[in-house]
C-alpha cells in the first residue's frame, strides 16, 4: 500500500508540476482569459498567501510558509507509511503530492501558481491549482473515511483470546 500512496504522491507532483507549466505559458505573456465554459475560466493568479489565498499580504516570506508546509508534508508523509487502510494512503498520497508541489512553487517562484477560476452568477470560487484539488480530494476521502469507513478489528497485545 505505501508505494501506491508514494506513487500517487508522485503522479500528483508531476501533473501539478505540468498544468503549472502549461498556465505559465499559455496565461503569463500576455496575462491571458480563457473562458473555458460559462462558468469555468483559466487565468494566472500568483498566490502568496497559504490555501485559497488566504493571509496573502505578504506577511509571510515565501520560505517560510515552504519550511512550514514542509512540516506539515513531512507528517503527511510518516502517516503515509503507517496507515492501514487503502482510503487513508489514497488520501495521504494526494495531499503530499499537491503539499509539496506548492512548495516547489514557493521556493522557485515565491508564490504558488494558481489557474483554475470557477464562477457563479458573478460569484469566484478562489483560484486554485491541481495540488490544491488533490489536497482538497483527499481531504474529503480522509473524512469520508472517519465517517463511513470500515474500521480494523482490534488487536489484543497479551496474545489471549478473550
Amino acid at each position: 500500500m505505501r508505494r501506491i500512496g508514494l506513487a500517487l504522491a508522485v503522479l500528483t507532483l508531476v501533473l501539478d508540476q505540468l498544468t503549472k507549466q502549461w498556465a505559465l505559458e499559455a496565461l503569463r505573456d500576455p496575462l491571458a482569459l480563457i473562458e473555458v465554459t460559462g462558468w469555468w475560466n483559466m487565468v494566472l493568479v500568483w498566490n502568496r498567501g497559504i490555501g485559497f489565498g488566504l493571509f496573502g499580504g505578504g506577511t509571510l516570506s515565501p520560505l517560510v510558509l515552504a519550511v512550514i508546509t514542509g512540516v506539515i508534508a513531512l507528517g503527511v508523509a510518516v502517516w503515509l507509511l503507517r496507515t492501514g487502510t487503502w482510503l487513508a494512503t489514497l488520501s495521504a498520497g494526494l495531499i503530499l503530492g499537491g503539499a509539496v508541489g506548492n512548495i516547489v512553487d514557493r521556493l522557485v517562484y515565491g508564490a504558488v501558481v494558481d489557474f483554475v477560476d470557477w464562477h457563479v452568477s458573478g460569484y469566484h470560487w478562489p483560484v486554485f491549482n491541481l495540488a490544491d484539488a488533490a489536497i482538497t480530494l483527499g481531504v474529503v476521502l480522509l473524512i469520508a473515511e472517519s465517517l463511513f469507513g470500515v474500521k480494523p478489528a482490534p488487536t489484543s497485545n497479551s496474545g489471549r483470546e478473550n
